[in-house]
């Protein structure tokens, strides 16, 4: 069996991270990844502050410290085990697990990886999981000719769903964030109207944008109490609540406005369905970024040397207008 030795990310607790090392042995079942570029995910950032939310299924290891941190990454297979079929050496792709991704190399189970598309740009095909969640909710969120579209969050996810609402037919875009620096990058990249609750009543601006009817599609990519019900307050009568974010913390909900105006829920998000699902929808979201008619790199706000990991999370942490921070191995 193959050993490689690695530099690898663990979370010792809140602002608490460095890098170790580690030796990753390929069994039988195991594919070898040498990563080409890494992403910080917000789930990343509030794991770097403290904020552990309760055991999913989507965890491969519990929620607790020390906890090895990473997921969004890629790069080429430098090894297989014995009863991998799917995956050869050099093969390009995309990993879909949390295999402790900041690091040189990483190891994964197939149904953890995804193959890179042919044509896309490595850097991008590196942040294709969370370019595919995004990309997956843009174009599965019900959007129409003619609708009025939210986006509630002006992030990663948030830029790339606007840009999918405006390429779909949408009648206006807007997006509501109380970063001035994500709602200048939000008007550059198409959305017709944005909007900061710091400065105004979103729910009554959007009520006056739709001459008091309300939007046919909101899209929840922020994750708060506050945004979870201004987004409810502000569909029209059986219009459709788009449900992406990862809430982590108990929120109370206006469950009434729900159930009393008919509310269409939509839950877009790529990563938690099966990954025979995946596999098989993941080539159609990522089209469009071949074809250059989505546009990601605008989202990348900095890069940083993995050596300089704390660096970078010390970056995220304090800079809030950051929407998307990576490392090269």
């Amino acid at each position: 069996m193959e050993k490689f030795t690695t530099r690898a990310a663990r979370l010792n607790g809140p602002y608490d991270i460095e890098l170790i090392e580690r030796d990753l042995v390929c069994g039988e079942n195991d594919i070898i990844v040498k990563n080409h570029l890494c992403g910080i995910c917000g789930s990343d950032k509030s794991f770097y502050r403290g904020f552990m939310p309760p055991q999913t299924a989507e965890f491969r290891q519990p929620p607790e410290f020390p906890f090895l941190l990473g997921h969004e990454s890629g790069g080429t297979v430098v090894a297989v085990g014995s009863r991998v079929a799917d995956y050869k050496v050099g093969d390009e792709v995309i990993s879909f697990g949390w295999n402790n991704n900041y690091a040189d190399y990483f190891k994964a189970e197939s149904f953890q990886l995804q193959p890179a598309p042919k044509g896309l740009d490595k850097d991008l095909a590196a942040l294709g999981e969370p370019i595919a969640c995004g990309m997956f909710s843009g174009m599965n969120s019900g959007v129409q000719l003619g609708d009025t579209v939210v986006v509630m969050g002006g992030g990663f996810a948030g830029q790339i769903i606007a840009q999918c609402a405006k390429l779909k037919g949408a009648y206006q875009v807007v997006v509501v964030d109380p970063l001035e620096g994500k709602l200048n990058l939000a008007k550059k990249l198409g959305a017709d109207v944005v909007l900061n609750p710091k400065e105004q009543d979103v729910v009554a601006a959007v009520k006056k944008l739709t001459g008091g009817v309300g939007a046919d599609v909101v899209v929840e990519a922020a994750g708060s109490a506050e945004s979870f019900n201004a987004a409810s307050a502000m569909i029209k009568h059986n219009g459709k609540f788009v449900f992406y974010s990862w809430v982590t913390t108990p929120i109370t909900l206006n469950i009434s406005r729900w159930h009393d105006d008919g509310l269409e829920f939509v839950n877009t998000c790529l990563v938690h369905h099966t990954w025979q699902q995946r596999y098989v929808w993941f080539p159609e979201v990522m089209r469009p970024l071949i074809q250059g008619t989505v546009k990601i790199k605008p989202l990348i706000n900095a890069e940083f040397k993995l050596a300089d990991l704390k660096q970078g999370f010390d970056f995220v942490d304090k800079d809030d207008t950051a929407i998307k921070v990576v490392f090269r191995p």
